[in-house]
Formats: structure tokens, sequence, C-alpha cells
């Protein structure tokens, strides 16, 4: 089913922004809880990461009231990234099928620029992000195989 979630980005300092959350909220996160960067099987394309961010927060969830899923990631500057109040919310769209994911990717990226192309991930998800014209970034995931 197609769902809509926020996804936060930190600095280094997701694990206790979501310990927070969970005892704001309640609940456990969802699916296999905490992913960390050294969980990442490494490639030419993705490097280890550095022996101090290898326990940082790759990805996690926690359901929200009302059915909202909110997701979160470390984004360590010594792995390219400087997170910002403006440049650390996504919009995620987690979509059924592949076309509507490319179909909503291509327009929503118009005028914008792609931050990441559509693509397999290790992960599974036919994924990819971009920021609209207006400043807003998304990202796309869909589990659905070609």
């Amino acid at each position: 089913m197609a769902q809509v979630s926020t996804y936060l980005n930190f600095s280094r300092n997701t694990e206790q922004a979501f310990l927070f959350y969970r005892s704001v909220f309640g609940g456990d996160f969802l699916g296999n809880g905490i992913s960390r960067f050294g969980d990442i099987p490494s490639t030419d394309e993705t490097p280890e990461p550095r022996q101090e961010d290898r326990n940082l927060i790759m990805h996690v969830a926690l359901a929200l009231p009302g059915g909202h899923v909110l997701m979160g990631s470390d984004a360590p500057e010594s792995m390219g990234f400087t997170v910002q109040a403006g440049n650390n919310v996504h919009i995620n769209l987690q979509l059924d099928t592949r076309a509507e994911t490319k179909r909503l990717f291509e327009a929503l990226s118009s005028g914008g620029e792609v931050t990441m192309e559509l693509q397999e991930m290790f992960w599974g998800d036919y994924f990819g992000s971009c920021t609209d014209r207006f400043g807003i970034q998304w990202m796309f995931a869909c589990s659905e195989k070609e």
C-alpha cells in the first residue's frame, strides 16, 4: 500500500532523537529496528564507512498516530553531508508500482534537481531523490521488482 512519511536527517544524533520520539509516542521501531552504517555491504560505489561512523544510524522508522511514519538517519560531514535546518527534512513517498514511482519522480524533479537517480538499492527498493523547483526535498521508494 502506498504511504507518505517524513524523513529526518541529523548530524550524528539520530539515535538519541529517535529514542526520545519513541519515549513520547511509544511503540517499537519498525522493520528490522535500527540499521547502522556498519551494516552496509561494501562495494566500489559504496566504500566502507570510517570507523567512527560505523555505529551511526543508516535508517530507523517509528509509527506515529494516524498511520504516519517518522523515519531518520545520520548524515555526517565525513560522508559529504552538511546538515542544517531546511535541508534535513524530506517527504518520503513509498509507492506501489515502479511506473507510478517514475512518473512522480519525473514530475517533481522537473525544473528542480535530481539528487539521486532512481535505481536498485542494496536493501531491495527502487529508490531515488530530488529537490523540486520550490526547494522541497523528496524521496521515492518502491519495492515492486522488475
